[in-house]
């Protein structure tokens, strides 16, 4: 990657600054308030799906997560529900804060946020797609069919929080029975792609380790498989039309940025301002292409 000139370099510092800055009004003045939505990330315990009621009609951004089998497990990780559903609810109301954005919210204010199996009809209401772990994913043949049809269709998939090459290897085998590389390959996306100029300019793909190993670390890195997840990547797959319609966020978890927001002041500011811009670029960008 070539370094930035120092006229980027210093619009980054800039906005990275002001993304502090707002993020942390907006933390204080939750924390004032006795019902604050944000930073659910306190006193974590499984969560079960949150499926879409029948016949129920979002009205604004929702959050979905796709739920998927898994046929081995990976250190840190929980398959599809890893980093949910903090990382879900927390973004939406930050999305809603930082954006003009109308995000979905249900009767009593709180984000609708769903899950959504490959096979259920409510895949196609879904203009977003994001989930984790999927160097753990396995999908059978009917799934990888379905998925494709909903790509091809116009949807969105974000996948992140995966590392290293053992996970990168099951992942591709996976997306590969949906989209064939011969059709469409992957492919590292250029820091002048669109996706990093929606809202925020990306100047750098951030790696963010989870809390839990960013602790154990001290800090010192940020890599959780060792020199072997050392450099992040964004991926992705392009439609015959050059929309993206497939993100990937490897060596790297954008969502822990999230989903840890409320967790350590130290944690927040070194990694929510970078995990927040990107992922509100990458929202804009699906829904906007």
């Amino acid at each position: 990657m070539p370094p930035a000139s120092r006229e980027h370099e210093g619009r980054s510092d800039v906005t990275r600054r002001s993304v502090v800055s707002v993020v942390l009004v907006l933390l204080a003045a939750s924390a004032l308030a006795s019902a604050a939505l944000a930073q659910w990330g306190y006193g974590r315990s499984r969560y079960p799906p949150r499926f879409r009621p029948a016949n129920h009609v979002d009205e604004g951004f929702t959050f979905c997560r796709l739920m998927y089998t898994s046929n081995r497990r990976e250190r840190s990780g929980r398959g599809w529900s890893t980093d949910y559903p903090y990382a879900d609810i927390n973004f939406m109301i930050r999305l809603s804060e930082m954006t003009s954005t109308h995000v979905n919210l249900d009767p009593v204010g709180e984000p609708n946020h769903w899950v959504v199996t490959v096979t259920d009809d409510a895949l196609y209401g879904c203009p977003f797609l994001m989930t984790s772990d999927v160097g753990t994913m396995s999908l059978r043949p009917v799934e990888a069919a379905r998925l494709r049809d909903y790509l091809l269709k116009g949807g969105f998939l974000w996948v992140d929080d995966f590392w290293g090459s053992r996970s990168w290897a099951q992942w591709a085998g996976e997306i590969a029975k949906v989209l064939p590389p011969s059709e469409y390959p992957i492919k590292d996306l250029p820091l002048d792609h669109s996706v990093f100029k929606t809202m925020f300019h990306i100047n750098e793909i951030p790696q963010i380790s989870n809390i839990h190993f960013w602790r154990w670390s001290g800090g010192a890195t940020t890599s959780e498989r060792g020199p072997d997840s050392e450099v992040p990547h964004f991926r992705g797959i392009m439609d015959e039309h050059g929309r993206l319609m497939v993100a990937m966020t490897h060596n790297t978890d954008i969502q822990d940025a999230w989903e840890r927001e409320g967790e350590d002041p130290r944690f927040f500011e070194r990694f929510s301002p970078d995990g927040y811009q990107l992922g509100v670029n990458v929202v804009l960008y699906a829904m906007s292409h």
